[in-house]
């Protein structure tokens, strides 16, 4: 993902220089010649849920994407978590806004790193509380799918394919754990 680099002070507006700042940094940061105020730029967090159904978990939901990036993939809903709220609140409301889908939320299931485009994915597990979905303006569709019949190779995202290789290797088990992970 790119993201324009800083060119103005958030505080007062002046051109900012790109440098190491003077306080023992070791990075180049955008740092205003004025106010003295350094810019750091952080990895954005997608939070998400695996979304199950049936006494054992044996379906997940996936969505249709109705936007770019990947439009007319699958994936698991999810999104950019928002200010004030946590990354549970915000998975819950990626559910409810792609998918329509009433849920229970349920344990930390991945935290995958993707540096390269700098982001930090968090799915959580969550309990279908219905099997009717009304899906949003992000989605084309959302339905119910067995591991046998989750569309792998029309799969939007990496970190969606490793938390659902990940899901049904745990339900497999019969235990779920948190894994985490690096995206290259």
């Amino acid at each position: 993902m790119f993201r324009a680099p800083i060119h103005h002070c958030r505080q007062c507006g002046t051109a900012v220089e790109h440098r190491v700042p003077d306080d023992g940094d070791t990075k180049i940061r955008a740092v205003c010649p004025s106010c003295g105020t350094i810019h750091y730029e952080n990895p954005l967090n997608v939070v998400g849920t695996v979304p199950h159904w049936g006494p054992t978990g044996e379906q997940v939901l996936l969505c249709k994407r109705n936007i770019e990036p990947r439009l007319g993939k699958w994936t698991l809903p999810a999104g950019f978590m928002e200010l004030n709220e946590t990354t549970a609140e915000g998975a819950m409301r990626e559910t409810h806004e792609e998918a329509g889908a009433q849920i229970e939320m349920q344990g930390l299931f991945t935290l995958l790193n993707v540096a390269r485009v700098g982001q930090v994915h968090l799915y959580y597990r969550a309990r279908l509380l219905s099997d009717r979905f009304e899906p949003g303006p992000e989605t084309q569709e959302a339905r119910l799918f067995t591991e046998a019949e989750i569309p792998w190779e029309e799969l939007a995202f990496r970190t969606v394919k490793e938390t659902l290789e990940r899901y049904f290797d745990d339900r497999r088990q019969g235990h779920f754990g948190v894994h985490t992970g690096d995206i290259a």
